[in-house]
């Protein structure tokens, strides 16, 4: 079998607010609890698992959509007033960026998180 990413774990301030916040935003299946974990499955069979963790340190999550997904989460972030940007270091607000297309957004806990139509490099 090829290696294949199954799951990862995300440290959250309050784990059912932020892995319900991100099936919202992307348009998934409500989370699914698995032992202490509320996890959020993506279409690829990958999950977030999310964790409560008094420290949380900012990481990275990119989701690479379809241009009609991009489109619906686009306008999900919009209608809640979130603040996206076009580069992972926020420095272009309100921005989309042109690699495909794309942007960054951030969850709950302070995650960056990425939606994008084409990979990098594409």
């Amino acid at each position: 079998m090829a290696v294949q990413l199954n799951h990862t774990i995300v440290p959250a301030h309050d784990k059912n607010a932020s892995a319900t916040f991100l099936a919202e935003i992307l348009g998934l299946d409500p989370p699914k609890r698995f032992g202490p974990f509320l996890c959020v499955e993506t279409a690829n069979g990958v999950s977030l698992d999310y964790d409560d963790r008094r420290a949380v340190t900012r990481h990275h999550y990119a989701f690479l959509v379809t241009e009609e997904e991009f489109d619906a989460i686009f306008a999900r972030v919009q209608a809640r007033g979130l603040r996206y940007w076009a580069d992972p270091g926020h420095q272009r607000e309100n921005v989309i960026n042109d690699h495909g297309r794309g942007f960054y957004f951030e969850d709950p806990s302070g995650h960056n998180m990425e939606v994008l139509t084409r990979p990098y490099g594409s």
